[in-house]
């Protein structure tokens, strides 16, 4: 076994390649984007020949190189046998979040050429789709912002030991925002009180202590921590013994500014005192905000 860790980072255009080389870049990793394939075997012999200390390399692969896949899946998997740790991460997104972000930025799709944003988006969908077959980890960022994504990226990557616990993601949202994509188990906390129709906290967020204190005063929601808790600590030994390193628990209220985002910190808590890394991302609290303040 070779000492060098090779991350290949590939996916769908606009799915955040970008992003995510810099922050392979930030914990350490030797990156290069859109190298070409037929470089591969060469560069990895120059990594191992080298006089520097490059143990761990990230390279970005993408659609923009033509007729790439055949000869990257080969090169790829020549990698593994000649005995380098090898891992391929694809990042994707939902159709509407990437013709979303084509549109903010104004760029143009890669193979949009003479059709429509949404055609080219479908036609890389179907030409990855191999590649995405192969893939050692999915990532989906459709419900990610810019520095979450660099924070997941993090997390999962920094100093990996394969011995290490599972990482575990914990996103709250708002049911009103849209469905949580990325999420491996997802739970709807809407049965618990709603702080919303309370005055005096509407204001304040699942964050604040005012608001934590109404819902855990309540014997619905603490009998349902109590069950919720115990089936979260029976599961993820599970999916560790089936070989999983990453596990995303999305919980859901309705608009994702206070129950959720409760349950949701008291979750991670919870979880650290198992001994897991987990990352806490509220993705709709500041959405919510907005939206009650202008009513």
């Amino acid at each position: 076994m070779k000492n060098i860790r090779f991350v290949v980072l590939s996916g769908l255009s606009g799915a955040g390649k970008s992003i995510a080389i810099k922050a392979f870049e930030d914990i350490g990793f030797f990156c290069v984007d859109n190298l070409p394939t037929a470089l591969i075997p060469k560069f990895a012999e120059l990594c191992s020949q080298t006089s520097t200390d490059i143990r761990k390399v990230a390279l970005g692969i993408d659609i923009r190189e033509r007729d790439f896949l055949p000869s990257f899946l080969k090169e790829f998997k020549k990698l593994a046998e000649e005995g380098y740790e090898v891992e391929l991460i694809f990042l994707e997104a939902k159709n509407e979040v990437l013709i979303r972000r084509f549109s903010e930025t104004r760029r143009k799709h890669p193979l949009a050429d003479g059709i429509s944003i949404i055609d080219g988006i479908k036609l890389e969908r179907k030409k990855l789709a191999p590649l995405r077959e192969q893939a050692d980890k999915i990532i989906d960022t459709s419900d990610y912002t810019l520095h979450q994504l660099r924070e997941v990226i993090s997390s999962y990557f920094f100093e990996t030991d394969k011995k290490k616990k599972m990482n575990i993601s914990i996103i709250s949202f708002g049911y009103k925002h849209g469905i949580l994509y990325n999420a491996d188990l997802v739970f709807d906390v809407r049965f618990l009180p709603n702080p919303h129709f309370v005055d005096r906290i509407r204001e304040f967020s699942g964050l604040d202590k005012n608001v934590v204190d109404y819902l855990m005063s309540s014997k619905i929601t603490k009998k349902f921590i109590k069950i919720f808790f115990q089936f979260i600590k029976f599961i993820i030994p599970l999916y560790e013994y089936e070989g999983k390193a990453y596990l995303t628990i999305g919980l859901g209220c309705t608009g994702g500014r206070h129950r959720s985002v409760t349950i949701g910190e008291e979750l991670g808590k919870y979880i650290k005192k198992l001994g897991y890394s987990v990352i806490i991302t509220h993705r709709d609290i500041e959405k919510e905000h907005k939206e009650v303040s202008i009513g």
